[in-house]
């Protein structure tokens, strides 16, 4: 499965290439931006080059999809970022939560410019921020909700946003969103996976079966509760067992099976990856903080 996502990342629209030379263009456009990560996988669904190619510009990190985290994570992860001088919020562009905090965050964040502006006769000059981050991390969703009006093509599929687009999101900002990035080649692994998990990857390129597997594995792994909840399982139905073999008896014990008694892990890979992605396993985080990169 690994290969398979590393070979196949060209599939995107407006890959690397493409929107490094689009962030280059409009970075001096732009006095902030704003990145959206996962925060189910923080690291993972944090493209590594970004910081390079806005180094000219303030940050402000924002931990979407909160709602299908844990919180506890999640509230490790927003006091890490803040112990490294970063600025990082969490909101969910689904429910709305947190969302209205980020015009005031960008505006302390560029408290002196803005001064400045005030200095030069500028002021209400609005903030111009570029919205960056994965593909399907809800960049249209955040667009959309703080304009207050669909301005954004929202679907809950990677590459859907192909070029830039300018958006008023009020009196205060301006956003400019951007195509979803991704990097041609994952150094490890584990991040690829993540990314498959949560959707940042066409299934239709991927074996998802071996992905649900493995993703049942890690589920178990790290929420054992709420796996075995979910799935009417008892530890003793699943001590000992591998990523496939767990899949199976899911799909056993939703009565998921083919001619010959069988179990149909094939739907049952649809399951489990569409309940992990929606939230009905729980609220659970993939990468503590201790996992982050040094």
């Amino acid at each position: 499965m690994n290969e398979n996502i590393s070979q196949n990342i060209n599939w995107f629209p407006g890959h690397m290439a493409k929107t490094r030379r689009l962030i280059s263009e409009n970075i001096s456009f732009c006095d902030i931006v704003i990145e959206l990560l996962d925060a189910r996988i923080p690291n993972s669904s944090k493209n590594p080059e970004i910081d390079g190619l806005t180094s000219t510009r303030p940050t402000l990190t924002l931990l979407n999809k909160s709602s299908l985290a844990d919180p506890d994570a999640t509230g490790k992860w927003i006091a890490e970022y803040r112990e490294r001088g970063k600025y990082a919020l969490a909101v969910d562009c689904i429910t709305g939560d947190g969302l209205g905090r980020i015009p005031s965050a960008c505006a302390s964040i560029l408290k002196a410019k803005i001064a400045g502006w005030n200095d030069k006769g500028m002021s209400g000059r609005k903030i111009r921020a570029m919205i960056l981050g994965i593909p399907n991390v809800g960049k249209s969703s955040l667009v959309n909700r703080l304009c207050g009006t669909k301005k954004a093509r929202v679907e809950d599929r990677p590459g859907v946003t192909l070029s830039k687009q300018w958006v008023s999101a009020g009196k205060d900002l301006d956003l400019l969103d951007m195509p979803g990035v991704l990097w041609p080649k994952f150094e490890d692994p584990e991040t690829g996976k993540n990314l498959a998990f949560t959707g940042a990857i066409k299934d239709s390129i991927l074996d998802t079966e071996t992905l649900a597997g493995e993703l049942c594995l890690r589920l178990f792994t790290l929420y054992p509760d709420l796996f075995l909840t979910r799935y009417k399982l008892t530890a003793e139905a699943t001590e000992g067992k591998g990523a496939w073999e767990l899949l199976e008896t899911v799909a056993k014990k939703r009565g998921f099976l083919i001619s010959g008694g069988e179990p149909d892990t094939e739907r049952a890979a649809s399951i489990v990856l569409d309940e992990f992605r929606g939230g009905k396993i729980g609220r659970i985080t993939l990468e503590c903080v201790k996992q982050r990169d040094q």
